[in-house]
């Protein structure tokens, strides 16, 4: 299922920095549990973290970043 916003530049800018934060929460919690030795926390982390970054881009992609 899509869904269609409208959103302006600045809205978009708020989203991505919001991102940003989400981003380096899950890379801390990912090194917590690689130290924890805990793989799966580390994979569903790290999953997270990736999944995020790629609409990142495409939302940096929208307003040209």
């Amino acid at each position: 299922m899509a869904i269609k916003l409208t959103l302006t530049e600045d809205e978009i800018e708020i989203l991505i920095d919001a991102m940003d934060a989400d981003i380096e929460g899950y890379v801390e919690a990912a090194k917590e549990a690689r130290g924890n030795n805990n793989r799966e926390d580390v994979k569903t982390f790290t999953e997270a973290a990736e999944r995020i970054l790629a609409l990142k881009k495409k939302l940096e992609a929208l307003i040209g970043e």
